[in-house]
């Protein structure tokens, strides 16, 4: 009994040491970091000269669509005509700031010690999550908004002065939706940061999966982040080298790994599909406008690319050097008496769960229309549409072969590196 006392003082101690006032801070600063990042992209992106006030509210919206949440769009234009609006999109570089600081926060005070207990981390967690609920419904409150929309050509002129009807859109945010993906979003990153961190502890029960789940997570975060820092510094040098700083910023700041995460599936071999139509486009390189403004769906992979620019086989060997990279980063992060064919398994697996995830989280749907007394297409002159869905089945195949390769590679390349704790012989 008293070394169950003991024990349960202690558990009361440790819990102590990350209370409610750890958890406000580490919720108020990812909250503060996904804000600053996402209003730095959009008045980059020009969102401040917006009327009514606006931009904090489209503030709220982006931070709320990078915590996984749902905005919906809304459109009128009076009893006579007829307006259609939908957007699905992360703004992943919102995401990712905002995902790193709260992991980091999360780990602190768990840090440097070997096993924690399944009610402590749970208590960790309960409190972390019933702030950032907190910080979900004020965001959804917040980011609401509705605008007139300019348009112009015979149609817009016939609704503004004949039917005295201006169009309108706008953007609410769902709250009660919001609410439950959003704190799937928040569990999501918490358990990526258990697994990824080394010094992180684990309950008891866990402890003996660690030596195969946490390498290959390890290296499946730092490979993504590669990219992301790759992506960075050619942004630079194109907002150096090309004019348009502002726009390269805004794209930085809101849709970085949107862009870099996509080149590394294309660099796979994976196939997306997608279609950018009317006055809308998206924000990334020509090459890439290129390829999707058809009157049909376009296939998007390195061959379509390649045929607009032959540089973009590039794309294929540095998916080869930084996946190959991964590999050998897992290997000297796993026990020295794992054989290579378990090593390329685990890799297989990381990079398929990989895949998925940038599949799920980098697809956008996008769409604007209007029209006038029924008569027309919403898609008209006066709208627009982004898609740019990937094919899944393909991909994944694609991220297992590519897994069991590097896999099996890195393991022998390892195995020539001394492990921590080994001795040499």
């Amino acid at each position: 009994m008293s070394e169950q006392g003991a024990g349960d003082r202690s558990g009361t101690a440790r819990s102590a040491a990350h209370g409610w006032g750890d958890a406000l801070v580490m919720v108020l600063a990812g909250l503060v970091v996904m804000a600053v990042t996402a209003a730095l992209g959009l008045w980059a992106a020009g969102a401040t000269a917006l009327p009514d006030g606006a931009f904090p509210r489209v503030v709220a919206a982006v931070v709320v669509m990078a915590a996984g949440g749902t905005v919906d769009l809304s459109g009128n234009a009076g009893d006579l005509a007829r307006t259609r609006a939908d957007l699905s999109v992360l703004p992943l570089s919102v995401t990712l700031a905002g995902a790193l600081v709260i992991a980091a926060g999360f780990l602190r005070p768990l840090s440097h010690r070997a096993v924690a207990g399944t009610r402590e981390l749970a208590g960790w967690a309960a409190r972390v999550a019933v702030l950032w609920a907190l910080v979900l419904i004020g965001l959804s409150l917040l980011a609401r908004q509705t605008f007139a929309v300019a348009v112009g050509g015979p149609t817009g002129t016939v609704i503004s002065d004949v039917f005295d009807a201006s169009p309108e859109v706008g953007f609410r945010a769902d709250v009660l939706l919001t609410l439950v993906l959003g704190l799937i979003w928040l569990a999501g990153v918490l358990v990526l940061a258990l697994l990824v961190s080394r010094a992180a502890p684990l309950p008891a029960r866990l402890v003996r999966f660690q030596e195969s789940v946490r390498p290959a997570a390890y290296a499946m975060v730092a490979l993504l982040l590669a990219y992301v820092v790759l992506g960075l510094v050619v942004g630079l040098v194109v907002a150096v080298t090309r004019g348009h700083p502002a726009e390269t910023f805004a794209v930085i700041l809101l849709g970085l790994p949107n862009l870099v995460w996509l080149a590394f599936t294309l660099g796979l071999g994976a196939s997306w599909e997608g279609r950018v139509d009317g006055p809308f486009g998206l924000p990334v390189p020509h090459v890439l406008d290129s390829v999707l403004r058809s009157p049909d769906i376009s296939t998007l992979d390195v061959t379509t690319l390649a045929d607009a620019d032959a540089r973009s086989w590039w794309l294929v060997v540095v998916a080869a050097v930084l996946t190959l990279s991964a590999a050998f980063l897992m290997a000297i992060r796993s026990p020295a008496r794992m054989p290579p064919r378990q090593h390329a398994v685990h890799m297989a697996v990381g990079l398929v769960l990989t895949v998925l995830t940038i599949c799920l989280t980098a697809r956008i749907s996008a769409h604007f229309g209007l029209s006038l007394l029924g008569i027309g297409d919403v898609d008209g002159s006066l709208g627009g549409q982004v898609t740019l869905r990937p094919r899944v089945g393909s991909a994944l195949a694609l991220a297992a072969l590519w897994g069991l390769v590097t896999g099996f590679l890195g393991s022998l390349l390892g195995s020539r590196v001394l492990r921590r704790g080994e001795v040499a012989g």
